[in-house]
């Protein structure tokens, strides 16, 4: 009896698994917006990447590469999910090349020319696609 009863549960549990299949992950197309390089390197956000997260704050996806050092060498760059908050001119990373950051601290932007850039020119979009007014609800 519990031979069948484990033959009919490994049957079940066969079929459900040949039914159930995991739906695709679709990345939306990336479109990326550089902003004014500067003598720290280059900076760029992704027009598509903006949303409102869980929390309702604003979100981009960014990406950093430093200037190539004295010898040439080129540090590798860096992927960012950034926050923003565009009222108060404020940005926290999220995540740092895929690696979530949970204690994120709210930032000035500061004397940072390429992250002013990206959270004015991201600020501008959000506007622009109606996310901001959004995010005030």
């Amino acid at each position: 009896m519990k031979f069948l009863k484990g033959l009919l549960f490994a049957a079940a549990l066969l079929f459900l698994l040949s039914v159930i299949q995991p739906l695709p992950v679709f990345a939306g197309p990336v479109d990326w917006q550089e902003v004014d390089p500067t003598s720290a390197g280059r900076q760029w956000w992704d027009k598509g990447s903006l949303r409102l997260n869980r929390k309702g704050e604003l979100t981009v996806l960014s990406r950093f590469s430093a200037t190539p050092d004295e010898s040439g060498k080129t540090a590798t760059g860096s992927l960012y999910v950034m926050a923003l908050d565009c009222d108060e001119k404020l940005y926290k990373d999220l995540q740092v090349n895929g690696l979530p950051k949970p204690r994120a601290d709210w930032q000035l932007v500061g004397s940072e020319d390429l992250i002013a850039e990206v959270l004015e020119q991201s600020c501008a979009e959000a506007s622009s696609q109606g996310l901001r007014e959004a995010s005030k609800a």
